[in-house]
């Protein structure tokens, strides 16, 4: 191509058209400079400019709510429901949490100095990042585009917005909403494939921060490097559920089979297996189909609840991962409609092919276990899971999973629903991320803790200056 801008697409709402070449370098160049100089100016750091801003984005997302639901049952067949509670309700739920908490947050965090700096008090400031890159997957488009960004504006920032191009409608969409909230100065959205992706991380940042899978976000990890920019990855892994001898089965198998059925399964804190004691497998197996049922009825594909696989490619991927002997409930699929059951898999052990990486779809593997011990000791053979379920009524087990595996989050008698809390950082740990947010940890991460000493000047004892002879004891009692 010669790097030209095709001509504008004439249709109302609809998104520019993709940019490539120089006349993408030129784009991009344009944003970060209209950026660099809005940031510059101070205009972001008021408390006022903090708050107009989550209003006019709270706003977009109560007027742009239908064109949201659109972009997601276009995507992934998502009901209006469950694209309210993922995607639409959790966001506007983190900006009201924001708006209520901005205040307090912004203070500075003071404490009294020792008394080898006397007459001294300390305190940290809460230093906007700068530039923002902020880089969302295809699962949940919306959400994970918004509520990275209510963090990066109640701490002060400006932002630009990589929507994923796998959930075209919905990164249209938000190219929408941000283009109604924010000038392009203080939010900008830049939507296009692989292309748009390189020429951004070729960019310095101040902080860049990424959700999506574990290959994508080492080459993340890499461009920030580069530039010593701020890295803050959320990506995946095989996230286990353990159901002891002691669980409640009926609500455990509910619980299990709504977090696996919500967006079919491709969500990055999905129960990606199951790992149950022996003794109560058959009872296990037996709720979960029915729960399924009972969410779905005897024929998924035509609920109007249950969603779809994003795209040809993963679709194909995931029937690969299917094998006949061992699905015990489900395994339909319909590669017209992107259609795959809710399927459970028995008898799996640790070589098949649906246990080597992570699902990512609607297949739910159950492997019978003999003690807690050996669930733990199996999850502990893999990469650090960013969630882990527990289903048990025994304390005892509670304190020996959270003591002994690492995980990034999780639940104890639920699934997924952790991420509910604002109160509870989110993020992972090793190959399933770096760094956490919502709720207050989205200010933090969004911003750095500047330390300030203010010293005054009433007193300045001599003590503390050369010549030093004779007071290494004072200095002793003092630091000591």
């Amino acid at each position: 191509m010669d790097g030209s801008a095709p001509a504008p697409d004439p249709r109302p709402g609809s998104s520019p058209p993709e940019l490539h070449g120089e006349a993408l370098t030129a784009r991009i160049d344009e944003i970060l400079s209209a950026q660099a100089k809005h940031f510059a100016s101070g205009r972001t750091l008021p408390r006022e400019a903090r708050e107009e801003a989550l209003r006019a984005l709270l706003h977009a997302f109560e007027t742009k709510e239908k064109l949201i639901f659109d972009a997601l049952h276009a995507d992934l067949h998502k009901c209006a429901t469950e694209a309210y509670f993922t995607e639409a309700g959790f966001t506007t739920a983190e900006i009201k949490h924001a708006l209520r908490n901005l205040g307090r947050w912004m203070k500075p965090e003071t404490s009294l100095s020792p008394l080898a700096v006397a007459p001294s008090r300390s305190f940290v400031h809460h230093q906007p990042l700068g530039l923002n890159l902020i880089i969302a997957p295809w699962n949940y488009p919306v959400q994970l585009a918004f509520a990275p960004l209510v963090g990066a504006l109640a701490a002060g920032n400006v932002a630009v917005l990589k929507p994923s191009e796998l959930a075209p409608a919905s990164s249209a969409a938000c190219a929408e909403i941000a283009r109604e909230a924010f000038p392009e100065e203080l939010v900008a959205v830049l939507e296009g494939g692989i292309e748009t992706s390189q020429a951004l991380l070729q960019r310095r940042w101040d902080h860049i921060f990424f959700t999506g899978g574990t290959s994508v976000g080492r080459i993340v990890a890499k461009a920030g490097a580069e530039h010593l920019a701020r890295v803050t990855l959320e990506l995946g892994g095989k996230s286990p559920t353990i159901v002891t001898a002691s669980a409640d089965l009926d609500v455990a198998a509910r619980r299990i089979a709504w977090a696996k059925g919500v967006n079919a399964g491709q969500t990055c804190v999905a129960p990606d297996y199951v790992l149950v004691e022996a003794a109560v497998h058959d009872g296990l197996v037996s709720r979960l189909k029915a729960a399924f049922v009972d969410f779905y009825g005897q024929d998924p594909q035509r609920s109007p609840d249950y969603g779809r696989i994003v795209n040809e490619r993963h679709f194909q991927r995931l029937v690969r991962l299917l094998d006949p002997d061992k699905v015990a409930h489900g395994g339909e699929h319909d590669e017209a409609d992107r259609y795959l059951a809710p399927t459970l898999m028995t008898e799996v052990t640790m070589d098949d092919a649906v246990m080597a990486d992570e699902i990512f779809g609607p297949i739910l593997p159950i492997l019978r276990v003999d003690s807690l011990d050996e669930a733990i000791a199996t999850i502990g053979q893999r990469p650090n899971p960013l969630a882990l379920y527990l289903f048990t009524t025994e304390r005892a087990d509670e304190n020996k999973v959270i003591e002994r595996v690492s995980f990034g989050g999780g639940c104890i008698n639920n699934a997924i629903t952790h991420l509910g809390d604002p109160k509870l950082p989110f993020g992972g740990i090793g190959t399933s991320g770096a760094g956490a947010y919502h709720g207050h940890y989205s200010f933090e991460v969004f911003s750095h803790r500047k330390a300030v000493m203010k010293s005054a000047n009433f007193l300045d004892p001599a003590i503390k200056y050369p010549p030093y002879e004779g007071k290494l004891g004072i200095f002793r009692r003092l630091i000591g």
